[in-house]
C-alpha cells in the first residue's frame, strides 16, 4: 500500500482506502473526502508542482494504526502555493499517519513542512516572523505575563 502511493500512481489506488476514507492535513493541504477529492485536490496538484522525486523513510510503524515520518527530495517543476516553478530540488518534510480497518486506510493524517518548502524557493511564509530569530539571537523571545515584574 505505501510503495502504491509513493509510485506517484493515482488511478489504481482505490483497493487502499475505504469508500469514504478521510485525508486530514495541516494548514495549505486542507481535508479531503473520499478518493476522487484526494486524487483531484491533493495527488495530482501535487504532482503538477513537484516532478517525481526520492524518498528518504524514516521510522514506521504499521497495523490498526500506522505512521511514517519522511522526506522526498523533488524538482519544483509547477506552480506551486503561487510561487512559479524554479526548477529547484527541494527537500519536503512529512509525517503521515493512518487508521487502518480490514486492510484499508479509514483516516490519513498528514503533516507536510510547507514553510520549510517555501524557504527553500525564496519565500517567508512568516514574513520575517518566524521564531527561528529567537535561536539565532536577531531578535529576543517576550516572556509570559507571569514571569513579569510589574513593579518595575
Amino acid at each position: 500500500m505505501v510503495d502504491g502511493l509513493n509510485d506517484h500512481r493515482i488511478d489504481d489506488i482505490g483497493d487502499f482506502f475505504t469508500e469514504g476514507f478521510r485525508w486530514m492535513g495541516n494548514a495549505g493541504c486542507g481535508t479531503k473526502t473520499g478518493l476522487k477529492e484526494f486524487q483531484d485536490n491533493w495527488q495530482r496538484p501535487f504532482q503538477a508542482a513537484f516532478r517525481q522525486g526520492l524518498y528518504r523513510r524514516g521510522p514506521a510503524l504499521y497495523g490498526r494504526v500506522g505512521g511514517r515520518l519522511r522526506r522526498q527530495e523533488a524538482v519544483h517543476s509547477g506552480t506551486f502555493m503561487g510561487i512559479e516553478p524554479t526548477g529547484k530540488t527541494v527537500e519536503i518534510r512529512y509525517m503521515d499517519f493512518w487508521k487502518v480497518v480490514d486492510g484499508k486506510i479509514v483516516d490519513n493524517w498528514v503533516m507536510v513542512d510547507f514553510p520549510h518548502v517555501m524557504a527553500q524557493l525564496g519565500v517567508d511564509a512568516f514574513n520575517g516572523e518566524g521564531w527561528e530569530a529567537y535561536d539565532q539571537g536577531e531578535r529576543q523571545a517576550p516572556r509570559p505575563a507571569s514571569e513579569m515584574n510589574w513593579r518595575d
